[in-house]
């Protein structure tokens, strides 16, 4: 069987999965151990995941809170801790001072794409494109979104490439892919 077929299908699956319990009344996704709601925006949802702190810390550091509550539709590839951790020794430290606050800016929006790319609409774009898709982020620079190893990737312009872990926590005002790896224009 295609490895791109049966990874499409499976993630297709996972994301179809993952719906069937949004849908549900009494069941919300779990994203590092909080309930998440599609009646809550990107940040209120985002603050009670204790996998996301060092996230939260960054969106206020770079004054995009109030961005992010906004109407949207946004697609937030969302890295975790432990993506942050991964960054060399003193990176996250030094992004988040002031005066570095453009350059975090920069690399927050590029984890930002406009409008609301769920895991279908994905898919269907890599599909369209032979395998990869380009996504531009808010901060005007390219991702490219593949199949690979029964879920999906997204590659940043250095080449890096975080794996989606977590697909289509809806919002009110967009949707989370959850990550594992922050991504670098």
């Amino acid at each position: 069987m295609n490895t791109k077929l049966l990874s499409a299908t499976l993630f297709a699956t996972l994301a179809a999965a993952t719906l069937t319990v949004q849908a549900g009344k009494s069941a919300n996704p779990m994203v590092g151990g909080a309930p998440m709601y599609a009646s809550k925006d990107i940040v209120d949802n985002a603050v009670n995941s204790k996998d996301h702190t060092t996230l939260v810390a960054a969106v206020k550091a770079a004054g995009l809170v109030d961005t992010l509550k906004g109407p949207g539709p946004f697609t937030v590839f969302a890295p975790t801790n432990a993506a942050f951790a991964a960054l060399p020794a003193g990176t996250v430290d030094t992004l988040l001072k002031p005066e570095n606050k453009a350059t975090l800016t920069g690399v927050l929006t590029y984890h930002v794409v406009p409008g609301n790319v769920d895991a279908k609409s994905l898919l269907a774009k890599i599909k369209a494109g032979n395998g990869s898709a380009t996504l531009t982020t808010v901060q005007g620079e390219a991702l490219t979104a593949r199949t690979a190893g029964g879920g999906v990737t997204i590659t940043d312009a250095k080449g890096n490439t975080a794996k989606v872990s977590i697909a289509d926590v809806k919002q009110k005002n967009g949707v989370i892919h959850v990550i594992d790896r922050v991504l670098l224009p």
